[in-house]
């Protein structure tokens, strides 16, 4: 039989697809979104965590850098509760372990300052109650506006590989995990254009990683320094790529990712 020694490249597929309606807690795994040109996931960091000592107006949402909110590089707490939005109704849930602790209208004051009071019992912060607030039309992505993130599952196995033991792909809280890549591949995507289903994104920058990604996802510990394990085995710190959309589209877990050419 004749065989080809030509060897297939691997097939780019979205593995996991991830929105986070609280910034700073952990997200809502999904099947399928649907994105429009400009914007990002659908109610991904929609609501923040403020400090006592943040100004926040309401009735004026803005948006402002991650020091203003609890964040898990200095908050890791925050990792025991996960949220669940449903913008239908507007309802926000947070679970803890499975089970529902907190739950409330978040787009309206009384449902938020239900769920404040959880939260600064649970936070027992020392710096002013926690609030929750609903954040501008653009979010409040650590960037400053509307972006899709990305991540190699490959980059995080080399990660892991230089580190001596699993690293929890949650650690880095990204819209779209992509199975088939070689570690780092999507460094090289910068300045391009890709198609991820039916959706168009381009290729923005590197994601500079902070202490955030020091802390366990299940457990709440700081059990690594990611961002020293990245510096000293690849002279970054960086870890995915953020991506803006320029052609909307539907993905799904499973949809190609490809290159598209200048």
């Amino acid at each position: 039989m004749l065989r080809c020694n030509m060897v297939d490249a691997p097939s780019r597929r979205v593995a996991a697809l991830y929105r986070y309606p609280v910034k700073g807690l952990t997200g809502e795994a999904l099947d399928a979104v649907t994105l429009a040109p400009g914007h990002g996931f659908p109610e991904d960091r929609r609501f923040a965590i403020a400090l006592g000592t943040t100004a926040y107006d309401q009735t004026e949402p803005v948006w402002l850098p991650k020091a203003a909110f609890f964040q898990l590089a200095r908050h890791e707490r925050l990792a025991l509760l996960s949220s669940r939005f449903d913008p239908e109704s507007g309802t926000l849930s947070l679970s803890r372990g499975g089970k529902l602790v907190a739950h409330g209208k978040a787009t309206e004051p009384q449902g938020r300052a239900i769920i404040g009071e959880f939260l600064s019992a649970f936070l027992d912060a020392g710096q002013g109650r926690p609030r929750l607030v609903e954040g501008p039309p653009i979010g409040l992505a650590d960037c400053g506006e509307s972006v899709v993130s990305i991540i190699g599952e490959a980059s995080i196995a080399d990660l892991a590989r230089v580190v001596g033991k699993p690293v929890e792909q949650l650690r880095f809280r990204a819209n779209v995990y992509v199975s088939g890549t070689k570690p780092w591949d999507e460094f090289g995507w910068v300045g391009q254009e890709i198609s991820v289903g039916s959706t168009r994104l381009q290729v923005m920058d590197r994601i500079g990683r902070c202490a955030a990604t020091n802390v366990d996802p299940f457990t709440a510990e700081r059990d690594m320094n990611l961002p020293l394990a990245l510096q000293r085995a690849f002279d970054h710190a960086d870890m995915g790529v953020y991506a803006r959309v320029v052609g909307g589209g539907r993905i799904a877990v499973g949809d190609a990712l490809e290159l598209i050419p200048a």
